[in-house]
């Protein structure tokens, strides 16, 4: 089973589970700092993806870092090392969060661009995305200079590539593959 639909299968059993205990909201809310907090800190990715380190290491560090989570939160980690899936659970908060969004009606519109979007280029994404999706969304702007330009749509499991770098890339597999 390939990692993404591991990772909806413990977002989904979480989320049941959170729901059956009045917790979604609170759930959702770890759920929003655990993939912060690993996005931002290398270390802890490395952490969680070291073959090296032992599975009681990596649940006693994220215990102490989460130590302020639901209950919930705390049993997903606990779930995730015994099965020795640690290394996903920036994945499946993700998909815990798209999947508690789409509950409630809402979707987020990920955003990445080589410049922070305007108030103006924001609203017009929202009215595209909201048009598309026909739900309440809200956008999420996040900046990578490594995409030179255009911009990179992502909303639940859908993306939309329409960055320089992926043209710039596309080219080049044409012009390898011709000769």
């Amino acid at each position: 089973m390939n990692q993404n639909r591991a990772a909806v299968r413990y977002a989904k059993a979480t989320l049941d589970f959170a729901i059956e205990k009045k917790a979604a909201d609170a759930v959702e809310k770890d759920m929003r700092d655990i993939a912060a907090v690993i996005t931002d800190n290398a270390d802890l990715q490395n952490l969680l993806e070291s073959p090296v380190v032992k599975a009681e290491v990596k649940r006693n560090a994220l215990m102490e870092v989460f130590k302020g989570c639901n209950e919930i939160s705390k049993g997903l980690i606990g779930t995730l090392t015994d099965n020795k899936r640690i290394g996903m659970l920036q994945e499946v908060a993700y998909k815990y969060i798209i999947l508690h969004e789409k509950l409630k009606g809402e979707d987020v519109a990920y955003v990445t661009t080589a410049v922070p979007l305007t108030a103006d280029l924001e609203k017009k994404v929202l009215a595209q995305v909201a048009k598309m999706t026909g739900n309440k969304v809200s956008v999420e702007n996040k900046i990578d200079e490594s995409i030179i330009g255009g911009f990179v749509l992502r909303v639940g499991d859908l993306q939309y590539d329409a960055s320089v770098s992926n043209k710039l890339n596309g080219l080049k597999r044409e012009f390898t593959n011709s000769l």
